[in-house]
């Protein structure tokens, strides 16, 4: 669920977020990046910690303003987020081209 408006069908998940969307794995590895709560996140927005709890977890459709808000947000504070060798990941700018975090190392841990 990567925030659309156009109509995806609910529980579909895209092979790849596009250029201005993030994917929940993508928000909560950004977040673990900078060490943000899901209230952090949710203050920095200015939204309840519902909405990045339900984003991050598949919930439910969110609007794509909201989903762009939060890239931007993201992205403001130093993530970068790419589509390299086929599959979505996250890293902090000025950390060169290494590898960031991997998608598949996050676990509950980046949740607090």
């Amino acid at each position: 669920m990567t925030g659309s408006d156009e109509g995806t069908p609910s529980g579909l998940q895209p092979e790849a977020a596009g250029p201005n969307t993030i994917t929940p794995a993508q928000s909560r590895a950004a977040r673990a990046l900078l060490n943000w709560s899901e209230a952090d996140l949710a203050g920095r927005l200015g939204l309840g910690a519902d909405f990045v709890r339900d984003f991050e977890s598949g919930g439910r459709e969110q609007p794509s303003g909201q989903i762009e808000a939060l890239r931007s947000t993201f992205m403001t504070h130093g993530v970068v987020f790419s589509q390299e060798g086929g599959s979505d990941g996250v890293r902090l700018s000025g950390q060169g081209r290494g590898e960031g975090t991997r998608l598949d190392a996050l676990n509950t841990e980046n949740d607090r």
